[in-house]
């Protein structure tokens, strides 16, 4: 079975720190680039993502296949 991991859309993203403040361990907002980004895929729990992906209020990040 393939794992998921998180991709943020970067373009969507409004880099509000939503999803570094629920999974730090995943997430990081780099305000130099002016979006976050996933700094280690397998930071967190699948359910620790899942909310900060639940509470993106852009929408930006989502689940992809492993290797995809």
């Amino acid at each position: 079975m393939a794992k998921r991991i998180p991709k943020i859309n970067e373009e969507d993203c409004i880099a509000c720190g939503n999803c570094e403040q629920v999974c730090p361990g995943v997430f990081r907002l780099n305000e130099s680039l002016g979006h976050s980004e996933v700094i280690n895929s397998h930071g967190a729990p699948e359910d620790e993502i899942q909310q900060a992906i639940d509470q993106c209020p852009a929408q930006c990040i989502s689940w992809e296949e492993e290797g995809s």
